[in-house]
């Protein structure tokens, strides 16, 4: 199997909460020490691009996770990223091909007992292996076309678009 790179560019999944006194903040990735205890027999190589929450992201840095995906020479890419903007930056991934990218989040931070964090990234690790080239968002239990999806507020999940 190919080495995955995972590329890392922070969002809810990565959020910590430092006190009492603070609020949420986009800390480092914690997809390290999630993979570390898994005793996975996959390949692949953590790359943190960017540390920040979704809606706070620019066109400079989408262009930024382009670039880093472009350039990787893996052909299997994912993405972790917040879900607030996942669909626009998947949207601009679309420019690369013969490539095959996903992109994961949480909805909850990953350090939270609740959080959806390690099951969307093992949803997205078995279709970034499985999948043909496209780019994807495996959240909610299921895998879309970055075209085809759209988050629901109101019921905190990702849903296919009529």
């Amino acid at each position: 199997m190919d080495n995955i790179l995972i590329l890392t560019t922070g969002g809810t999944i990565d959020k910590i909460y430092f006190d009492a006194k603070s609020t949420y903040e986009v800390g480092p990735p914690n997809i390290s020490e999630l993979l570390a205890e898994l005793n996975l027999s996959i390949s692949y190589r953590i790359v943190s691009v960017l540390r920040k929450d979704s809606l706070d992201l620019t066109d400079e840095d989408r262009q930024l996770i382009c670039d880093r995906a472009a350039e990787a020479e893996e052909t299997r890419i994912l993405i972790t990223h917040g879900t607030d903007t996942m669909v626009e930056t998947g949207t601009a991934l679309q420019a690369i091909t013969g490539k095959t990218i996903v992109l994961t989040g949480a909805l909850q931070p990953a350090l939270f007992k609740t959080s959806d964090a390690l099951f969307n990234i093992g949803c997205g690790l078995a279709a970034v292996q499985t999948l043909k080239s496209g780019v994807y968002i495996a959240m909610s239990g299921a895998i879309f076309d970055c075209t085809k999806v759209g988050k629901n507020h109101q019921n905190n999940r990702f849903e296919p678009l009529d």
